[in-house]
């Protein structure tokens, strides 16, 4: 479920209620904090920014109360979600921006690690059979023609099939119809789709006239390409 971010810093203020969320973990809530600005540049001190966020978090929960049942504050997992062109690069340890100090005053510095999510270092090869959602929206995310896409949104249709994942398919309909096929396809006149199978039939009827716009869209590409460098 949402949790409310209003500590956050000012420049995530206009997007808090996407960023904190807590999940049911056997008999107690772990809380994620995710990072869902899919970041198209790589950002050196990304760690620093995550070590405030957190600093922030946790005060807040001090404030409304909120430990556990031992009296401790509940585990974050702060991630971040990547899906530039070049791959990651900035230090995921926050340790490993810090200069090497004398000593064993390196043993009083701050330590933070984040699990990054980079869509350009997905295996393209992973059969689908390991069911991994992340790794389908990034594959749906660079899909370059309707056929990557019958067989993604094919597999996620057999993934989600359950009654209990309804809200899944229709997050992922909503995303797809709003998001991907506009940024593919812009100005094109979309159907009504209310479900992951409409979708897929609607692709399944348009792969021929869409197979030629995407190459038409490369065509022209590959020319604005030419003159810029030309």
């Amino acid at each position: 479920e949402q949790v409310s971010g209003s500590y956050v810093s000012d420049d995530l203020r206009d997007r808090e209620d996407d960023i904190l969320w807590r999940v049911r973990f056997r008999d107690r809530w772990l809380y994620l904090y995710l990072l869902l600005e899919f970041q198209s540049t790589v950002d050196p001190y990304m760690a620093v920014r995550l070590l405030t966020y957190l600093g922030l978090l946790y005060q807040d929960l001090i404030k409304q109360q909120a430990t556990t049942e031992t009296g401790k504050l509940p585990p974050v997992l702060p991630i971040v979600l990547y899906n530039g062109k070049s791959r990651w690069t900035a230090a995921t340890e926050f340790l490993d921006l810090i200069e090497p100090a004398p000593g064993r005053l390196r043993d009083y510095a701050p330590h933070l690690k984040y699990l990054l999510l980079d869509e350009g270092a997905i295996d393209e090869s992973a059969p689908w059979a390991l069911r991994n959602l992340v790794a389908a929206l990034f594959r749906l995310e660079k899909s370059q023609g309707p056929g990557p896409l019958h067989d993604a949104i094919s597999a996620l249709i057999d993934w989600l099939a359950a009654q209990e994942q309804a809200s899944l398919r229709r997050a992922f309909t909503v995303w797809i119809k709003r998001v991907l096929l506009p940024g593919r396809l812009p100005g094109a006149d979309l159907p009504a789709m209310a479900d992951l199978l409409e979708v897929k039939t609607m692709l399944a009827e348009s792969v021929i006239e869409w197979t030629e716009d995407w190459k038409r869209q490369g065509l022209e590409e590959g020319r604005r390409q030419g003159w810029q460098e030309g």
